[in-house]
């Protein structure tokens, strides 16, 4: 008898652990099935995401999580292909630096149709756009003329009413950076930086959104930083006005790649990727209207007048220098 409630109690015991087990390798394979997705992208850009990858019957088998530009460029550049993630939207030049870095991107396997060329291990999700933006009451209070030129702000009769992002802590500050030196070389760029950054005095942003927010609020008359903010403000009903600075509008990208893992999940992200590409881009062209592909239409007021590219190559080198830039004309 007694032999017998052993053999019963080994048993169940024997039953629990592999019920146990079973539930433990359960639940790590679901979560090896899961792609974790990082990105650099605002709120309406991760929102455009999800909406896709639900419509196309991957709720659930993805999760998603928002870092700040600093940070996932950091993640990628010191953990390479050892990083958690297993797609990534993030910076054009972030992608482009990682991969000369570590190599860790696999190339895609579907085609964009992209109006550019871009390396095969990325494609490009929006874009963003840099212009001046004024509020047109206050200039009229300050009795300020229409500035035409990223140079007109260095005049002084705009001492203390402009607002502009601060490139240590803002991508969109770069796209000045770009301009000033385009325009106006090394020499002369920074002695033209130097005198906007006095007129700027307290209001440099470290948001790239900060510029438009002051200028919105009358606290400045004019203010750096991304085009369609202002387009979409001047819709609103806001004193709101956009100059395309004849310095040019310079562009940054921001991008899908996925991590060569090497294993089913890398698979499966290359499929979201696809799905991210074809899918989301209608949305997301609403909140960056900037075309990118083929077939895509955009409104004549979303269209810069003076569309630029910077001669160099973007990548973190560069920004690391145009920052360098930036600190020696304080």
């Amino acid at each position: 008898m007694f032999k017998s409630m052993r053999k019963g109690i080994l048993s169940l015991v024997v039953l629990s652990f592999v019920l146990v087990l079973t539930a433990c390798g359960g639940s790590s394979a679901n979560e090896g099935k899961q792609v974790v997705i990082y990105t650099n992208g605002d709120e309406e850009a991760a929102a455009a995401m999800e909406e896709a990858l639900n419509d196309a019957g991957y709720e659930g088998k993805y999760r998603l999580q928002s870092l700040g530009t600093s940070e996932l460029g950091g993640k990628l550049l010191a953990e390479g292909d050892q990083i958690e993630a297993d797609l990534v939207t993030m910076s054009s030049y972030f992608i482009e630096s990682a991969q000369k870095q570590h190599s860790m991107f696999k190339d895609l396997t579907f085609k964009t149709k992209a109006l550019e060329k871009y390396p095969a291990f990325y494609t490009p999700i929006l874009s963003n756009t840099g212009a001046l933006f004024v509020n047109e009451e206050v200039l009229k209070e300050k009795e300020l003329d229409m500035p035409a030129s990223i140079k007109d702000l260095t005049k002084p009769e705009y001492k203390g009413l402009v607002s502009i992002p601060n490139i240590d802590d803002s991508s969109t500050g770069w796209l000045l950076i770009q301009a000033i030196i385009s325009e106006y070389g090394e020499e002369e760029g920074k002695t033209i930086l130097r005198d906007l950054i006095t007129n700027v005095g307290p209001h440099l942003e470290s948001s790239g959104s900060g510029p438009i927010k002051k200028v919105q609020a009358g606290e400045v008359a004019v203010g750096f930083g991304l085009r369609h903010q202002a387009v979409q403000a001047k819709e609103t009903g806001s004193p709101i006005n956009y100059v395309d600075p004849s310095e040019g509008n310079f562009s940054l990208t921001e991008s899908l790649a996925v991590i060569d893992k090497k294993n089913s999940t890398t698979d499966l992200a290359m499929k979201m990727a696809e799905v991210i590409v074809s899918e989301a881009r209608e949305e997301l062209l609403i909140h960056y209207p900037v075309a990118l592909y083929e077939g895509e239409e955009v409104d004549d007021k979303n269209k810069p007048a003076h569309s630029m590219k910077f001669k160099q190559p973007l990548t973190v080198e560069l920004l690391e220098k145009h920052q360098e830039f930036f600190h020696s004309a304080k």
